[in-house]
């Protein structure tokens, strides 16, 4: 089947690696290919939280202190932050099975590096490979199942993403803690423990997951994807390093700082002259974009802290074990299961999602603030009640924030508008945990100094010894009284670090507030564009209806008004016209259709983009709501 979009460029509905068809996917085609998404996103996540809990006796085993136990952390959110608008602008241009198997292979490459690395460097260059198939995972989950499944029926969809990321979350610190504590494997199978996975993933992808491709020429902005690499880069760099190679206002801040500002602009221009930019900045001017994509960021800081930190509570201010730190963190990813399952059901019953948003930016708020109080001896069922406060917040933002934003646009700004606030929500986490960090280290010393007096001549010299390394320390290896005092001090600074967060929570749910609630599309991503899976079963070419089946619906604009005086015309798929329709004061509209086969839609207002669509009749009325895009304004 072929059809002519509105800027006239020529597309076919073809399968990836097939001849086209117009069969729609069924819910068993559905979770066939979901399946193999789903394995390639949990060794993402896996990869990412498994060594979460092994981290310490990594960096003691490779040599390094606070700043390389951040830099492995945060060279692998730099590496998704700056490639996920990448892999989502690809996404729109090429086949999203290929793109997806590529960034399968390249996370497979960095894992067996990383666990072959011999010092920090290499590690954390081997989790810059790891992130940058990552990011391609993380971004790609979202835009292929947005492809498959119309927002109606995403949320249910999305809350197996959800559960997938829960059960990497959880079983990651836990395996992990596992693997570093058994003697006969130690921690550098954390590293290796996502290839099965991946590898398992690129076999079921290839045989399932089959998605309409839209062919067109196309440019990719390399030069848009390096100056918004190279911006995020020395912001990370600085916020590293500031407050210990230098002070936060110092030459070296006004120079970086500069630099990445000076980038950052040169990236804006850029993007305004790219004829597929990376990032299409019209996509802003849509409200509900721009609002969840400054929300991402907020929720990415927040989120990432807690991973992060937890770890090093458990085993720097409790002294438990790498095991038993991931035990203890299952509250955290409870609360955060039961949530976005609990809530991608219940969206896709009522199809509203701002109360969920609102009411995740409270409780993540509240969590927080809560884990602010944390001290070395806070009684753990106080800690596990905070942590499933955080954990519930989490999930009803994380995937909601991606579904509204995929709610707004038409499907050639699907993969960008997705990875867009993946994008935002990863460099909220990147730059997060870099400056907490630093913040961290200094919060420590902070409270070690100011207690210090309490230990006697000889501990002190002990004590001095284990905190002015700068290495990670081994408690183990402390005097008890030296020990208790280490303790205190990282039970305290990392208590001040969640209480920093809170405020940057409230933050992402003041802004969740101005998020107008549009309600969600019940017709299909892939319905809209020249590049289209029909709505309902065609029956046999040309055979007769009965009935009088129409196809019907509403047309409506980007902020859900109905669009009235809009223009549908019926047409056949050899260009005939069949039928016209004009839509009524409340955009409703009503088609008759002849015989039962495929047709095609066209749609035209004034003042609004024309659009086209192709649709599947049966024997059964076809529902079929349509969104336009105002002349110069964001996609829908």
């Amino acid at each position: 089947m072929a059809t002519s979009t509105p800027d006239g460029v020529r597309a076919r509905t073809t399968h990836g690696d097939g001849p086209p068809d117009d069969a729609p996917m069924t819910h068993r085609q559905i979770m066939e290919a979901l399946s193999g998404l789903l394995l390639g996103l949990f060794a993402a996540i896996l990869s990412s939280t498994v060594v979460t809990n092994a981290l310490p006796e990594i960096i003691n085993d490779l040599g390094g202190g606070q700043s390389a136990y951040t830099w492995v952390v945060t060279s692998s959110l730099l590496a998704v932050t700056a490639s996920t608008p990448l892999w989502g602008k690809l996404a729109d241009l090429f086949s999203k099975k290929i793109l997806v198997q590529i960034s399968l292979t390249v996370f497979v490459l960095g894992s067996v590096v990383a666990g072959l690395a011999q010092n920090p460097a290499t590690l954390i260059g081997a989790r810059v490979i790891q992130g940058l198939g990552g990011g391609g995972l993380s971004a790609l989950s979202q835009i292929i199942l947005a492809a498959m499944i119309a927002p109606r029926e995403r949320g249910r969809y999305s809350g197996y993403l959800g559960a997938t990321f829960a059960v990497a979350t959880v079983g990651g610190p836990l395996l992990g803690g596992v693997i570093t504590d058994t003697s006969w494997l130690g921690w550098r199978w954390c590293l290796y423990i996502g290839v099965p996975f991946a590898v398992v993933a690129l076999v079921v992808l290839q045989k399932t997951l089959n998605l309409p491709v839209l062919r067109r020429k196309v440019k990719v902005d390399w030069a848009g994807a390096f100056f918004v690499t190279a911006a995020v880069c020395l912001l990370l760099v600085w916020v590293t390093f500031a407050d210990d190679k230098y002070a936060w206002l110092s030459w070296q801040t006004y120079i970086l700082v500069g630099a990445s500002l000076v980038l950052g602009l040169v990236f804006l221009f850029v993007e305004t002259r790219a004829a597929e930019p990376i990032i299409p900045l019209r996509l802003f001017r849509n409200r509900t974009i721009a609002l969840a994509s400054l929300a991402s960021l907020f929720v990415g800081i927040a989120l990432f802290a807690g991973t992060v930190f937890f770890s090093q509570y458990f085993q720097l201010a409790r002294g438990d074990s790498p095991t038993r730190s991931g035990v203890m963190t299952i509250p955290f990813i409870g609360g955060l299961f039961v949530s976005s399952t609990l809530s991608g059901q219940i969206i896709t019953k009522t199809g509203r999602w701002k109360s969920w948003l609102l009411a995740g930016g409270v409780l993540l708020t509240v969590g927080l603030g809560l884990l602010g109080t944390l001290r070395y001896d806070t009684p753990y069922w106080h800690i596990a009640v905070f942590m499933v406060l955080m954990g519930l917040g989490v999930g009803m933002t994380l995937q909601n924030l991606v579904l509204c934003t995929q709610n707004q646009v038409e499907p050639g700004d699907l993969g960008a508008a997705s990875s867009v606030v993946t994008f935002f929500r990863s460099l909220g986490g990147a730059v997060g945990v870099s400056v907490l960090g630093s913040v961290m280290s200094s919060r420590i010393s902070h409270h070690a100094a100011d207690t210090i007096g309490q230990l006697g001549p000889r501990e002190r010299a002990a004590a001095a010894n284990a905190s002015g390394s700068g290495a990670i320390p081994d408690l183990d290896l402390l005097p008890p009284g030296v020990r208790t005092w280490l303790e205190s001090a990282y039970g305290h600074g990392i208590g001040d670090i969640f209480l920093y967060v809170a405020p940057v929570a409230l933050l992402a749910f003041l802004v969740t507030l101005f998020i107008k609630e549009v309600p969600l599309r019940t017709s299909g991503a892939l319905t809209q564009t020249a590049a289209v899976v029909p709505q309902a079963e065609p029956g046999p070419a040309g055979a007769p209806v009965a009935g009088g089946i129409t196809v019907g619906g509403s047309v409506r604009d980007t902020e859900s008004a109905p669009v009235p005086r809009a223009t549908v015309t019926l047409v056949s798929q050899e260009g005939q016209q069949l039928g016209r329709s004009v839509a009524r004061a409340d955009g409703s509209y009503a088609v008759d259709v002849p015989n039962a086969g495929s047709y095609v839609l066209v749609v035209s207002a004034e003042g609004y983009r024309p659009q086209t669509s192709t649709i599947g009749v049966g024997d059964e009325p076809v529902a079929h709501d349509i969104r336009l895009t105002v002349i110069g304004g964001a996609p829908d």
